[in-house]
């Protein structure tokens, strides 16, 4: 626990009180004879995604730099304990290690990506939304080892189970009310304790499949810190590090060490944490930053191993509390060696996988990015790789089920599409969550009530082709509890194929499982009728990409605003 700034202003003092009541003075040999503050390191990366070879386009670099991979990551990791003493190190994660992987990791349930983390040392890790996409007997299996019950040992060899242990302090069993995963756990180093807590979101279940929490009920993050950090304590651990899977965005002229306007929630959750909770080690939003909010040093190490977070404690022998804390998040270049058991794991893998990542399902004419265009002041407008998924969702299942329209979510576009031949390995990267398409019938009302479910969920849905309608910045937002009632998008505005839509009217929509199912906020979608599932959305964004061929990035027409359409 660190000292409060009030109090350490009144022992200072107090010490120059008795100095001038001529009391005895402690001399500076005396001073250094008493105990020596203990130096702890932590190592800290977050949103990993399984990215065990160097990611591609713009989620390849950070600060001007090509960075990223397994082989370079545990070489600069093994470079940073070099400046502390080995047994003084801890490395520690904040979620999503897995899930959303490129296929070499993926195509194996991500028991690669496992094994090269804990290979790289890493010691603790909270558990992330992402964690959860399979399930939560899947993650205990990725904690403590065994085959996959239904694809085996993949590899032929052994699952051994992570080298490290995740902590979930707010993901509870609903049926017992117990933790699934350890909450925490106590660290010596030097005999000082050094604790940390795990913590996952409390919003997981909105932006997880059903199937990934059932059976789970996760709590406020904050005030599960505090009740785990007060447990601590009366285990004598005055130092306290939260890894927690959420987060904040700064403002976009910060650099990876800055904090400019730091916003989300990560502000709201650190002012909401007990003083005695010294560190946040944050993830979630992909952002870079390094912060203090309430006397809480809070990090967050962007996304895809490009960047580790080094944070120095000076930690009082006598008391267990934090004296300093500072943190500098360092790139992850690759212009060092790689590391080498890093680089055989990397290949075993690719030889297991074999030439079904390298055979080519299309061609590109340019690279097609997944950033999203700004719509009046946010990122709620298009994307041209999310617009290009919507389309191929629409042209796989428009003829069979009838679909007039399809919406794809922005957080199941991973990756940016390079120009030239695309690969089947590249396009599992974009899509890998491998999500079944829904048609589904929807009436007028509720596809206005859906677009207006946007402006609440704060998330755009890409939409095909056959879509247009116009937002007016000045309009309304709708509440959570009714979103209906909004008035961002103006009526009269949303035609399907040139034709507009009425409330009566009942039409075919399609978009992924998770969609239909309520994720992201989409609620209006379960009132959905006459549901049809139908293939795996890679699937049909690989059938597009082969018939269509070669593709380029389509225009971002789609959603337009009053500004550019006048209304009566």
């Amino acid at each position: 626990m660190s000292i409060p700034g009030m109090r350490r202003a009144a022992i200072g003092l107090t010490a120059l009180a008795v100095t001038a009541l001529g009391a005895v003075t402690t001399t500076p040999d005396q001073a250094d004879a008493g105990p020596k503050p203990v130096a702890v390191k932590l190592l800290a990366l977050n949103d990993f995604h399984g990215n065990l070879e160097p990611p591609s386009g713009s989620s390849g670099t950070i600060a001007g730099q090509p960075a990223g991979g397994a082989e370079y990551l545990a070489t600069q990791l093994a470079e940073l304990r070099k400046r502390a003493k080995k047994q003084n190190t801890i490395t520690v994660a904040a979620g999503d290690l897995i899930g959303a992987s490129p296929l070499l990791s993926a195509a194996f349930h991500d028991e690669p990506t496992i094994e090269a983390l804990s290979l790289a040392g890493l010691d603790y890790a909270s558990v992330g939304n992402h964690e959860f996409d399979e399930g939560a007997d899947e993650l205990l299996r990725i904690q403590n080892g065994g085959c996959h019950p239904v694809d085996g040992c993949a590899d032929g060899t052994p699952y051994e189970g992570a080298g490290f242990q995740y902590l979930s302090a707010n993901a509870f069993k609903t049926a017992t009310g117990q933790p699934l995963l350890a909450p925490y756990a106590i660290h010596k180093v030097q005999g000082v304790k050094v604790g940390f807590i795990g913590m996952t979101l409390e919003g997981t279940p909105r932006i997880v499949s059903q199937q990934g929490v059932a059976g789970l009920t996760f709590a406020d993050e904050a005030q599960t810190a505090n009740r785990y950090a007060r447990e601590l304590r009366r285990q004598g651990v005055e130092t306290i590090v939260v890894l927690l899977h959420e987060g904040g965005t700064q403002e976009a002229t910060g650099g990876i060490n800055d904090c400019k306007g730091i916003s989300g929630p990560i502000v709201d959750i650190a002012n909401r944490m007990d003083p005695s909770i010294d560190v946040v080690v944050s993830g979630h939003t992909h952002q870079a930053y390094n912060c203090d909010i309430a006397g809480k040093l809070v990090t967050s190490a962007s996304s895809f191993g490009r960047l580790v977070t080094d944070i120095d404690l000076s930690i009082d022998r006598r008391t267990g509390d934090v004296i300093s804390a500072k943190a500098e998040n360092v790139v992850v270049t690759r212009d060092v060696t790689p590391d080498r058991a890093q680089t055989d794991l990397i290949n075993r893998y690719k030889t297991v996988l074999g030439p079904v990542a390298d055979r080519e399902v299309g061609q590109t004419t340019t690279e097609i990015k997944k950033t999203q265009e700004t719509l009046f002041g946010t990122t709620l407008g298009e994307s041209p790789l999310g617009n290009l998924i919507a389309d191929a969702q629409l042209a796989a299942t428009d003829d069979e089920q009838g679909a007039v329209a399809a919406f794809m979510n922005p957080g199941g576009v991973r990756a940016d599409l390079d120009a030239g031949p695309v690969t089947y390995e590249e396009a599992f990267t974009v899509q890998p969550f491998a999500n079944n398409l829904v048609t589904l019938d929807l009436t007028g009302a509720q596809l206005y009530c859906l677009l207006e479910q946007q402006f609440v969920a704060g998330r755009t849905l890409y939409p095909s082709s056959t879509v247009r309608y116009v937002v007016d910045p000045a309009g309304t937002t709708g509440t959570a509890a009714d979103a209906c009632s909004g008035t961002r998008v103006v009526r009269g505005s949303l035609t399907l194929g040139g034709t507009a839509v009425t409330a009566d009217a009942t039409y075919r929509i399609t978009v992924n499982n998770f969609l239909s199912g309520g994720g992201d906020g989409f609620t209006v979608l379960t009132g959905g009728t006459n549901a049809v599932t139908g293939m795996i959305d890679l699937d049909a964004f690989v059938a597009y990409l082969t018939a269509e061929s070669p593709v380029s990035a389509p225009a971002l027409d789609r959603i337009r605003t009053t500004t550019e359409v006048p209304t009566a």
